[in-house]
């Protein structure tokens, strides 16, 4: 008999994963506690944009013109217990108000909810990025409130899923990792992911310990090679050397390898500023707090990418903000997504907007979200727009249709033309022939 599946959350993890499993062609359930969510999802809708999701949700959405049906949501915990033979758990674990520790009421509410209805044999499965040792706690959890006892089982299969490839992070991971106590929920996993596994992908098995420790290290590990090359940009701008160049040629060495090692404004987003923090004070809860101390200053260099653009931005101006226009391009954390969540464009924005300047910002995708969360600042419907009577543009996300602006044209509507690339993606040459003074972060002026 084939598994039914249930996915409890449906943010951006959650209705990735159901409409992946969906399409794998399970029986899938998704949970929201927000009906409002919930309606946007019926309809085939997700609301976040994530390329090509939509598409894969409506393939699948019962009650749509020509899907599957193999996909519905509820906000019934009752409807999820009776349905699901695996239970996916994919809520939130966002950074404690005032503190680096990771927040798990939301991990917490949802086995509370969940166990004390699971009658019969089943598997909870968590997905969300935890600090090590929850996946111990909770299972001593379902095992003291479901009343199955025994019978339900739990593991941990953390996600690697990078926002603007989700869809293909999901139906084709570079790896699977799970955290078992026991055979069986081995077995049951095995059966969820077989068509990726059958296609090559990595099957890990590991204890909860090391599952949920992976998704901290690769995090960190990222993290740290991005605040790495932006400390070799600070070195680079003292000394006058070019870290695009040093970038690509430490990049061909194959310990070292190319990935993340683009210099600018630093790494945001939901995940990796507040993971290494939270991995930091777990570490420290452990008493092995030294281990980790590196990720202090890798975040503070990460930090200081922001404030230094801001610097940057000053002496173009001048000197001084006041009476001065400045375009931003870019609101996202990064392209491909609508997510401005610690976005470092957005606080970069922000901050030259508090200290005097008219800041317009314009971005592909993350307009409505950045007007929320920042309402003061001014928005554009184009980068043309964005940068019409600007002293000075901004170049903060790297979306290929920033790579693609004629630098003429935006010279034609410049009061200045002053372009700092806090990405390191534009063609220097390109806007220099246009007439724009080109500076870019690491690199030389000229």
């Amino acid at each position: 008999m084939t598994l039914k599946l249930t996915v409890i959350g449906t943010g951006y993890l959650g209705a990735t994963h159901a409409a992946a499993m969906a399409e794998l062609g399970f029986e899938v359930l998704g949970l929201d506690i927000d009906p409002a969510k919930i309606e946007t999802l019926r309809a085939g809708r997700v609301p976040m944009y994530e390329p090509g999701l939509d598409e894969l949700l409506a393939r699948h959405v019962e009650g749509i013109d020509g899907s599957t049906g193999r996909l519905r949501f509820t906000t019934s915990w009752q409807e999820v217990a009776d349905f699901g033979d695996v239970h996916f758990v994919c809520v939130n674990t966002p950074q404690k108000h005032g503190e680096y520790a990771c927040d798990m009421s939301y991990v917490d509410s949802a086995i509370d909810a969940l166990a004390p209805l699971l009658t019969r044999p089943a598997l909870v499965v968590g997905k969300s990025t935890v600090p090590v040792g929850s996946a111990a706690r909770l299972a001593a959890r379902v095992a003291e409130l479901a009343p199955a006892g025994d019978a339900v089982d739990l593991a941990w299969n953390p996600e690697f899923l990078r926002e603007g490839f989700a869809v293909q992070d999901t139906l084709r991971p570079d790896r699977i990792v799970v955290g078992v106590r026991g055979g069986t929920a081995e077995k049951l996993l095995r059966e969820v992911y077989a068509k990726p596994v059958a296609d090559g992908t990595p099957f890990v098995v590991a204890d909860y310990a090391t599952a949920e420790l992976v998704k901290n290290a690769a995090n960190s590990f990222l993290s740290t090679k991005i605040s790495f090359i932006n400390a070799m940009a600070e070195v680079c701008e003292a000394a006058g050397g070019d870290v695009v160049k040093l970038a690509e040629a430490i990049g061909h060495d194959d310990r070292i390898g190319r990935k993340f090692l683009r210099a600018g404004i630093g790494f945001g987003g939901g995940c990796l500023p507040k993971d290494i923090r939270a991995f930091m004070a777990r570490a420290g809860e452990l008493g092995a707090d030294q281990a980790l101390t590196f990720l202090r200053e890798v975040d503070s260099i990460n930090m200081r990418r922001r404030s230094h653009m801001v610097e940057l931005t000053r002496e173009a101006c001048g000197g001084a903000f006041l009476g001065k226009r400045v375009a931003v391009l870019g609101a996202t954390f990064k392209p491909d997504s609508d997510d401005v969540r610690d976005s470092p464009a957005l606080n970069v924005a922000g901050q030259i907007h508090l200290q005097g300047a008219q800041v317009t910002v314009f971005d592909p995708k993350g307009m409505e979200n950045a007007a929320r969360l920042f309402p003061t600042l001014a928005y554009a419907p184009t980068a043309l727009e964005a940068v019409r009577g600007a002293h000075a543009v901004l170049h903060l996300t790297e979306w290929k249709q920033f790579r693609e602006l004629d630098p003429a044209e935006l010279a034609g509507v410049a009061a200045e033309r002053v372009v700092l690339d806090g990405r390191n993606t534009l063609d220097p040459q390109l806007w220099r022939e246009a007439g724009w003074t080109f500076r870019a972060m690491g690199r030389p002026n000229a």
